[in-house]
């Protein structure tokens, strides 16, 4: 199975664990609180549903050798969820997220290994897997920020860690604010547990994460793999911080919660 495969398989499991008990939410459960704090369950659904448009229109048009249609494009389809009551905004999302994982599914091989992807806001194309890779981002992501409002002791799934884990190196950059460091510049060594790994995480003026260990480092962060994820995403709040983890040096979860907000 290639990387293209096996994201494309993990893509159908979080989509159908999602949609198994989004299915059945009443009118009051989809307007519940979820982790982002700002959107009640509908809108992480319109999120994840006009995402899942947006994505299939850019995989429609790259198999058509046509150009990305830009913000645009992206703005109508915003607009059209925001504007749409909770219960469309859960079976538009149910649709359109299953196409899009039919889409997925029914590329073939050769495509699967050859395909550009132009996604309109990265600065090349990217294949397949990256694509999706990107997508199940986004919605295990965002399936556990729904999940754990029913269910505090959620965590990311362990496919979807598997998968993920790599991605959070550069996720660290966008989602660091060095402004909350007061000053403070150290080096991390960090490893994750479940899969386990080990990164370099860098503080400073510049916040960066590196796959493998410092030569030398000022404090040492143990986890488990799907919490780190949710760290450096700003979802590693008190509440739902898993037992186990150590920290050392000048290591403090506090601290790194505030360098790692909500994105």
């Amino acid at each position: 199975m290639s990387n293209a495969d096996a994201v494309i398989a993990t893509l159908r499991s979080e989509f159908d664990d999602l949609a198994g008990l989004s299915s059945r939410f009443s009118d009051q459960q989809l307007a519940a609180p979820t982790a982002a704090e700002e959107w009640d369950v509908s809108q992480v659904l319109s999120h994840l549903g006009s995402g899942a448009e947006i994505n299939q229109n850019t995989l429609r048009v790259s198999l058509e050798g046509k150009p990305n249609p830009g913000i645009e494009f992206n703005k109508a389809i915003w607009a059209r969820y925001d504007a749409a009551d909770p219960r469309d905004r859960l079976e538009w999302f149910l649709a359109a997220n299953e196409a899009l994982t039919q889409s997925f599914e029914s590329l073939g091989e050769e495509t699967r290994q050859s395909l550009k992807i132009d996604t309109g806001y990265l600065p090349a194309p990217v294949d397949v897997a990256g694509f999706a890779t990107a997508r199940l981002n986004e919605l295990a992501l965002h399936s556990w920020d729904v999940r754990v409002g029913f269910d505090p002791a959620a965590t990311v799934t362990p496919a979807a860690t598997a998968h993920l884990l790599a991605l959070s190196s550069d996720v660290v950059g966008y989602t660091g604010r060095p402004e909350t460091l007061d000053g403070l510049a150290a080096v991390i060594a960090v490893k994750t547990t479940d899969p386990g790994q080990s990164f370099t995480l860098t503080l400073g003026d510049k916040i960066s994460a590196a796959p493998g260990a410092p030569e030398q480092a000022d404090g040492t962060l143990t986890l488990p793999a799907e919490a780190w994820l949710r760290l450096v995403t700003g979802r590693l709040k008190a509440q739902h911080t898993p037992d186990g983890i150590t920290a050392t040096g000048v290591v403090d979860l506090n601290l790194l919660r505030q360098v790692f907000p909500k994105f």
